[in-house]
């Protein structure tokens, strides 16, 4: 079962691009989406927004079209804690000790199970809803528990 709390924002500056993710996101249940299409409209929901975003979704050329340092940004700023960088030809690599928090891909446009994976990584399912294990859901209906032991 999903997180439906967890803000996303996505950042591309192609209507079309904008939608595909939101759609995505809608039917994995994620429901608290905001899309813009500037770099100055991302920067300022982060900005003044009251909570922190858990998972910044941003096509890598607004960023560079600019010259903003977008992976300093995603790296320091703590209203973002999550960040899929996408259209990435211009960015280095990721070192693997920064792949918890950022994630870059080529690709123009992430597709539907590159989202279902980045997101299973970031709102893991609960031990206690997945399929086939109907014996774990049986113990708990009998009033067991883990911290019964």
């Amino acid at each position: 079962m999903s997180n439906r709390a967890l803000r996303i924002l996505i950042a591309d500056d192609q209507h079309f691009h904008r939608m595909q993710i939101e759609r995505t996101l809608n039917q994995l249940n994620y429901y608290r989406v905001a899309p813009v299409h500037t770099l100055e409209e991302l920067l300022t929901l982060v900005e003044y927004g009251c909570e922190p975003f858990d998972l910044l979704i941003i096509n890598g050329n607004l960023a560079t079209q600019s010259g903003f340092d977008l992976l300093a940004f995603c790296l320091d700023n703590p209203q973002v804690d999550h960040a899929l960088i996408y259209d990435s030809q211009r960015f280095p690599p990721i070192p693997s000790s920064l792949r918890h928090k950022i994630q870059a891909s080529r690709a123009e446009l992430p597709d539907g199970e590159a989202i279902k994976r980045l997101m299973h990584a970031i709102d893991p399912p609960r031990l206690a809803h997945r399929a086939g294990l109907p014996w774990l859901q049986e113990l708990r209906g009998n009033g067991w528990s883990a911290s019964a032991n």
